[in-house]
């Protein structure tokens, strides 16, 4: 019986540079994703690869004294053998300088402007070199580029227009009919509302200031502007053939199932991506998913910032499984994760070294010590036994929910938990008590053959995941992989098996001040993160203790928030104090998104008086810190406190 295709990419990442654990941990999930979904018995398709052409490009070749060809060359290697280093299962790893590419994009440039989608026109406006996209002055904020921030430079030049507006009604529609095309929902809510309901402009498809990009066939002076090449990839990769008959990989693969991509390139693959294909009357992608980001402190990475970690540096220390296991497990669904190297060392050691390594060193080694190493069920039960199999059982039964949801973090979380649940039944039936008691001698064999078969769930449910890890485990326990069905059942493991002679160390634990001290020697005094010079500000008034008590500082939790309408700084917040709820009014528009605001614990001056801004009233101040070039940051206690504690 044929198995059902399943067709996932992630976003091909732009080779401007080597790629920092925020790009990769994007590869990790979807190779998660793509492991988890063989084990359901899909005929997966995993592609992933490199986005090569543009003006950023250009400049960086300049400034290194190569060509484009070889910088990208040099890059797109090194993203590769990150992936490969992080045991990633890909399919195939497109670059967008593959002739075969180029070719259909020509073709697929050409069939739009002969079909009238496309017509020439000239671009004047506002560009970001880094985002590669023009902007009206009304779309900035605070007067520069609206997705990174950055300084923006007038521009004009003659272009290429794709009618956007022609297909926008349609969208619409088809979002409104599939609600599972955009996940979370969040992301939805924000592209309709932010974009295709307010009304989409003509978007240039072609440029003419700088040459290093797929040339328009029948007007050579223009090349193809990045996200039209850059997304067809998703399309050539499979065989697309725009003027003839596709292959048989494309006929099997599409739609694809899943397009992953960073929250940040949702609008070009919610909005763009599907009005092209619409043009080229081919189905949509069944789903597309915008991971939140993984940041470092509070803040996105950036290679600009200085705040960047790299996988193969975490690799060295912590090994890669470690490195998936943590970017995968504190990235929640729709909200932004962090990491550090403390975070790192604490994970390892508590969850990895503790809970997991810790369980699979002790069954081994008691194993060994009471019986030689031979594992048997000698039939005895107790009603503990019936709580450790219920919990080990439906375990998978839980992954198999949190997986088809997409929720990998809270699947991870789902076989710790299990693996806890071990340990607590070690603590429950004290194996070196009953080994002290010859009677007892059947009734430990039962006991030690539950841990083992349990761990042979726990090790296959994980190699989705940790696949090196889940490999060791299962060779120390003289265990094989079970199938997803096998999974469910318990008492698989042989009976009268042998276990290592010697269980092997899977994590060791690390001392956080030595791993600290290691780092700043190797890579700065910040471990990644270039020194900070700080900020000076000219100084107010001395104040007296008398003038700072009369304010009244408490912890509060956003509940709700939405934008202000025209406005382009403003988002009113109502937030819970101890019993109460306020509404604030804050100038952090530019900072974060209504979405991201629900669920912090945020800092309140609560006893300003009440001032209305934009028409709205404002009862209080949320506290932000500022950096010198204007970014806001929301101050947050660095500990969980409930809604109404003081600050003093």
């Amino acid at each position: 019986m044929a198995k059902t295709p399943y067709y996932m990419t992630t976003a091909i990442a732009y080779t401007s540079g080597k790629p920092h654990i925020g790009n990769t941990y994007e590869i990790v999930l979807a190779d998660s994703i793509a492991r988890y979904k063989r084990e359901q018995g899909y005929d997966v398709f995993f592609q992933t690869g490199t986005d090569e052409h543009g003006q950023k490009i250009e400049l960086k070749a300049q400034e290194a004294g190569i060509t484009p060809k070889e910088f990208v060359d040099n890059v797109a290697g090194e993203i590769k053998r990150i992936w490969d280093l992080m045991d990633t299962s890909y399919d195939k790893f497109i670059r967008t300088t593959d002739a075969d590419h180029e070719a259909q994009v020509q073709k697929i440039f050409r069939k739009l402007y002969e079909q009238g989608d496309i017509y020439k026109g000239y671009y004047e406006g506002l560009y970001c070199t880094p985002c590669e996209s023009f902007f009206t002055e009304s779309q900035l904020v605070d007067g520069k580029c609206p997705d990174c921030g950055r300084e923006v430079q007038p521009a004009k030049e003659e272009a290429y227009f794709f009618k956007m507006s022609k297909y926008a009604p349609r969208l619409i529609e088809y979002i409104n009919e599939h609600p599972e095309f955009i996940q979370p929902v969040s992301r939805k809510n924000e592209m309709m509302n932010n974009f295709l309901l307010p009304g989409l402009q003509d978007l240039c498809v072609s440029r003419t200031s700088f040459k290093w990009g797929i040339p328009v066939d029948f007007d050579p002076k223009h090349v193809i502007y990045v996200w039209l090449d850059a997304l067809t990839n998703y399309i050539t990769g499979i065989g697309y053939e725009c003027d003839g008959k596709s292959s048989g990989q494309f006929d099997k693969c599409w739609p694809a199932d899943l397009h992953l991509i960073g929250k940040d390139i949702i609008r070009f693959h919610t909005i763009y991506w599907p009005i092209f294909l619409m043009a080229l009357d081919l189905p949509l992608p069944k789903q597309i998913f915008g991971h939140p980001w993984l940041l470092q402190g509070d803040g996105k990475m950036s290679k600009s910032k200085g705040n960047v970690l790299y996988a193969d540096d975490l690799a060295d220390y912590f090994g890669v499984d470690a490195v998936r296991y943590f970017v995968l497990h504190e990235m929640p669904f729709d909200n932004d994760g962090v990491i550090s190297w403390e975070l790192m060392v604490e994970r390892l050691n508590s969850d990895l070294a503790n809970t997991l390594g810790n369980l699979v060193n002790r069954t081994i080694s008691m194993s060994n010590k009471y019986f030689g190493g031979v594992v048997k069920d000698s039939g005895t039960s107790e009603p503990v036994d019936g709580e450790l199999k219920a919990a080990v059982l439906e375990t998978a039964e839980k992954v198999e929910a949190k997986m088809n949801e997409l929720r990998v973090a809270d699947a991870i979380s789902e076989i710790f938990s299990m693996f806890k649940r071990c340990n607590k039944y070690i603590d429950e039936t004290m194996p070196w008590a009953l080994a002290k008691d010859e009677s007892k001698k059947l009734r430990l064999e039962t006991v030690l053959y539950n841990l083992v078969e349990s761990i042979c769930i726990g090790a296959s449910l994980l190699e989705s995941f940790m696949p090196s890890t889940s490999k060791k485990i299962l060779a120390q326990v003289n265990g094989s992989k079970r199938s997803l069905e096998d999974m469910k059942k318990f008492g698989q493991y042989p009976s009268g098996n042998k276990v290592a002679e010697k269980p092997e160390i899977l994590f060791a634990r690390l001392d956080v001040n030595e791993v600290l001290a290691d780092v700043a020697e190797r890579f700065g005094k910040t471990a990644g993160k270039e020194e900070e010079t700080g900020i000076d500000m000219e100084a107010k008034p001395e104040v007296t203790i008398d003038d700072f008590g009369k304010l009244q500082f408490q912890v509060g939790e956003i509940i709700a928030c939405e934008a202000v309408k025209k406005s382009k700084k403003l988002l009113c917040s109502q937030v819970k104090v101890g019993s109460q709820v306020r509404q604030i009014v804050s100038g952090i528009k530019g900072f974060y998104t209504p979405e991201e605001m629900v669920g912090k614990k945020v800092m309140v001056v609560t006893n300003l008086k009440p001032a209305k801004l934009a028409g709205i009233l404002s009862e209080g101040m949320l506290l932000c810190a500022e950096d010198a070039e204007g970014n806001l940051a929301l101050m947050t206690p660095e500990k969980d406190m409930p809604s109404g504690a003081e600050i003093c």
